[in-house]
């Protein structure tokens, strides 16, 4: 990830509470999975043992990841959202000219994004072609099959 991540509070503390899982009884768990699999033998020919050590280095590379998001996170409240163009967390209802058929999503950063709760990150085809849009605008988004167009009907914090 490059660049700012925008998240709300909540998001921030759940960033938080995960990476201290991790530390903590993340480590723990793997350390105890390195020393039984130690106990075995000869390491060279040990397959446990490769595969605890190879957990432990997905799993630093999963903290890492996580500290990093972390560090570059700036909180943005609801309640300071403009709602006359389309930003991050705002919600937009938008209509597919193609189809006719009516959606609505919360543009939140890569981190928030889940696209079975309506939330859309400022990143993917759709956010990008969404953002900075007002009521009533059209967005031209690219998707693979072509340009797909959607009709901006309203925008709420």
């Amino acid at each position: 990830m490059s660049g700012i991540n925008y998240v709300t509070k909540e998001t921030l503390d759940q960033m938080m509470s995960e990476l201290n899982i991790l530390k903590t009884k993340g480590r723990a768990e793997i350390a105890r999975a390195i020393s039984e699999a130690r106990e075995k033998g000869d390491l060279k020919e040990n397959a446990e043992y490769d595969a605890a050590k190879e957990a432990q280095g997905l799993h630093e590379a999963k903290i890492a990841t996580l500290e990093s998001a972390i560090a570059t996170s700036r909180i943005v409240s609801a309640d300071a959202i403009d709602t006359s163009k389309v930003s991050i967390l705002c919600k937009v209802t938008i209509t597919n000219m193609a189809n006719k058929k009516t959606v609505t999503y919360q543009l939140v950063s890569e981190t928030e994004a889940d696209l079975k709760a309506g939330k859309i990150s400022v990143t993917s085809p759709i956010g990008k072609g969404l953002l900075g849009k007002q009521v009533g605008d059209v967005a031209d988004v690219q998707a693979p099959n072509g340009v797909i167009k959607f009709k901006i009907d309203s925008i709420t914090a």
